[in-house]
């Protein structure tokens, strides 16, 4: 879905952006998202901090599916 209309910004583009680590200041200088008329910025920022909030939770299960893996192979 188009985002931001004036720059032809998608969903899934923010999505990949913010997954990479960027946060909204370095996606929207990347992508212009927000920097015309404004109407995104507040769907645009609610994605990104969906894919903040996610990303601990995925780290925290990699993290503890490493440390299993070490003390099984110890």
């Amino acid at each position: 879905m188009i985002v931001c209309v004036c720059n032809r910004v998608s969903d899934r583009e923010i999505v990949r952006h913010a997954h990479s680590g960027m946060s909204f200041d370095d996606i929207q200088l990347e992508l212009g998202v927000a920097t015309c008329c404004g109407r995104c910025e507040g769907c645009a920022r609610e994605l990104v901090d969906q894919c903040s909030v996610s990303r601990p939770v995925a780290a925290l299960h990699d993290a503890g599916t490493t440390h299993r893996g070490l003390a099984a192979a110890a």
